[in-house]
């Protein structure tokens, strides 16, 4: 899959007003970025690495990458602190959690929002649309400047399927820090449990969850198919992963240089979507076969029905409603 050429023009205006800020200050001659990120899938971890190795060769040496992998720093919400303080300068954190630092990112938790992987590859690749959105949290001193596919979030339960919205009645599931997620659990009946994600292992071994949602590497990766039954693909949400850059770094860096940040930003997008689905794939037959958990299709219909009050109620909040307009605007449907 190939991604257009746009990511640097995604971040014109965010450009136009760092100089505005920082005219006095000399791009570095060499730039170490320190890039810190939670646990992943091997997809994101590879996409990552190999933006690294990009960068230098893109910049002709002059920006190298420190990384600090798999929540040595921390999980992340203690990220984007780090983020915004100058501790680190780049990390990629769920859309999800961005929704905490900008209203427009909960748009994009918003259950059954996108058709499927072609609706919300369009949608991420329209700069009239991603612009807006990753400037919106400029005066908290970071932008984003790209994002990955984070595939789609299922509920995974330990002692029946969901194949019906009745089936999650009462169910306590663990969701991401994420009102939009709270308010979908709610609409469809369960009991939403806002948990870190490194907690919900054991959480589900002890019985503390009936479930959670996530996609297919919670099960793999972090092992959760050790302690569940059932992965049922309602994909109720597509968030997708968003890459973060700190303001004031971006500011120092000279054109050649952010312009090497960026090219190779969006290279490392085109390469992380081209193995996404082969890596889900391969992640749903260890789901099987190596953890031994039923996955199931379910009718998405009467799931829909059950949340359309969080569109009606969308309606009151004009930039959310337009931001989600555009989105619904790029479906086949």
């Amino acid at each position: 899959m190939n991604t257009p050429h746009h990511a640097k023009t995604i971040l014109a205006a965010a450009i136009a007003t760092l100089s505005l800020v920082s005219v006095s200050s000399q791009a570095d001659d060499n730039v170490n970025l320190k890039l810190a990120y939670s646990q992943n899938s091997q997809p994101v971890k590879d996409a990552l690495a190999r933006f690294g190795e990009l960068v230098e060769e893109k910049s002709d040496g002059s920006i190298t990458v420190t990384y600090f992998p798999d929540s040595q720093l921390g999980g992340e919400s203690e990220l984007v602190e780090m983020l915004q303080t100058g501790a680190i300068d780049m990390t990629k954190v769920s859309g999800g959690l961005m929704g905490s630092f900008s209203p427009l990112y909960e748009v994009f938790s918003m259950p059954y929002l996108f058709d499927d992987q072609d609706h919300f590859y369009r949608v991420m690749k329209r700069e009239a649309i991603m612009g807006d959105v990753y400037q919106s949290t400029q005066d908290q001193g970071f932008v984003g400047v790209g994002w990955y596919d984070s595939g789609q979030r299922n509920f995974y339960t330990a002692e029946t399927p969901v194949d019906e919205v009745s089936d999650l009645a009462g169910k306590k599931i663990r969701v991401m820090q994420s009102q939009t997620a709270v308010d979908t659990m709610e609409l469809l009946g369960a009991s939403p449990v806002v948990m870190a994600q490194e907690e919900v292992y054991t959480a589900l071994q002890q019985g503390i969850l009936d479930g959670a949602e996530n996609n297919e590497f919670a099960l793999t990766t972090a092992r959760h198919g050790e302690v569940v039954g059932h992965y049922s693909l309602d994909g109720h949400t597509r968030i997708p992963d968003i890459i973060l850059f700190n303001s004031n770094t971006l500011s120092r860096l000279s054109d050649t240089q952010r312009a090497a940040v960026m090219e190779a930003i969006e290279a490392s997008t085109e390469f992380q979507t081209e193995r996404w689905s082969e890596a889900v794939a391969a992640a749903r037959d260890r789901i099987r076969n190596d953890f031994g958990v039923e996955i199931n299709d379910v009718d998405i219909a009467p799931f829909q029905e059950a949340v359309q009050p969080m569109y009606d109620r969308l309606q009151d909040e004009p930039e959310k409603y337009a931001l989600y307009q555009q989105i619904k605007e790029l479906s086949d449907k």
